[in-house]
């Protein structure tokens, strides 16, 4: 057996194109002999296919695309039979929300919110099912040439039924660190404020062209989404409203409990943002406080808590020797030390 190549063919497909390559597999689009529909073929490079943990993960993606049905969703289909691994899919005409953002910059208001409540309404439709999808990302939804949304890729969906998979290939790869919410970061599982987290996110960035965070590493990054809050959606684009602003602020905080539950209620304020109730705004956002007071408060804080323990420890402990350095023991510059 060999990987597949354009011009071969697979059960009842007749592969016509590549249309793109990831590092575990290839995405072809082909034909259906039999109905001449045109479909997407989702197919892992050999060397996976033997791998047990990837096969069950697989196995799951294709689980949780048939229980779907909804017209924001990318329909998988079941082939008459299956002689190998892959994935068959619809084939959507569009482009990704990747490669709109890329053409267009920071989306007009309306087309953004319109783009946002078809993911909630996606989102929806997979909570109901018990479904997580963990990874939304603007490469993973499709815009058609009509302004519909499809939003796609399960591979690291959660089934609320299935038991969970270990796999050390993967374990560093379940989420992408711009788009995963502080819970997913500390390696838990998800529910539906995870995938709201995740709407929120991407809203941002469709109305900013920017991130809520930006850093200059994954580290700095996954600690930033930890620490602190986002920076507000206004100080990029001044003619964005409160209301709008409230909406995805709530979307993407820190705490899941000060998320929307689901994705129904965040598509009904996305209905009606002047109608949202805005939350209290993160630390660096407070009336008042700009994001480098805030740093300074937490930072100055800090100095008065170590200031009062080493007092206490002086008090208590002999005094080294002379020759000994005041700062032994003590972090070199930029150090951080687990508390």
């Amino acid at each position: 057996m060999r990987d597949l190549a354009v011009g071969d063919s697979i059960d009842q497909y007749q592969v016509a194109d590549l249309l793109g390559r990831s590092g575990m597999a290839s995405l072809f689009k082909a034909v259906d002999r039999d109905s001449g529909e045109v479909v997407v073929l989702k197919v892992p490079h050999l060397q996976y296919e033997s791998d047990v943990a990837f096969h069950e993960r697989f196995r799951r993606e294709e689980e949780i695309g048939l229980r779907l049905d909804h017209p924001n969703v990318v329909r998988v289909l079941r082939p008459r039979e299956k002689t190998r691994m892959y994935l068959a899919m619809e084939y959507v005409e569009g482009e990704s929300l990747r490669a709109l953002l890329r053409s267009s910059g920071p989306l007009p208001v309306e087309r953004a919110l319109a783009i946002a409540r078809q993911l909630c309404a996606a989102l929806s439709h997979l909570h109901q099912r018990g479904v997580v999808h963990r990874d939304l990302k603007p490469e993973n939804v499709l815009v058609t040439p009509s302004g519909g949304v499809k939003l796609l890729d399960f591979g690291i969906a959660l089934l609320d039924s299935a038991r969970r998979l270990t796999w050390a290939s993967l374990s560093g790869t379940l989420g992408t660190p711009d788009y995963m919410a502080p819970e997913q970061i500390r390696g838990r599982r998800g529910d539906s404020r995870t995938d709201v987290y995740g709407l929120g996110t991407v809203l941002y960035e469709l109305l900013t062209g920017r991130l809520p965070y930006e850093a200059p590493n994954a580290a700095a990054l996954l600690h930033a989404k930890t620490r602190r809050g986002p920076a507000s959606l206004r100080q990029h684009r001044r003619d964005l409203s409160p209301a709008v602003e409230a909406v995805v602020l709530r979307a993407i905080a820190r705490d899941p409990r000060d998320r929307y539950p689901g994705a129904d209620e965040m598509g009904a304020d996305l209905e009606n943002p002047s109608s949202a109730r805005a939350r209290h705004p993160p630390l660096a956002l407070r009336k008042g406080t700009d994001p480098a007071s805030a740093r300074r408060w937490v930072l100055g804080w800090l100095l008065g808590c170590a200031v009062a323990v080493g007092a206490l420890g002086e008090a208590e402990a002999p005094r080294p020797p002379p020759e000994a350095s005041p700062t032994a023991g003590a972090p070199h510059p930029g150090e951080v030390r687990a508390p």
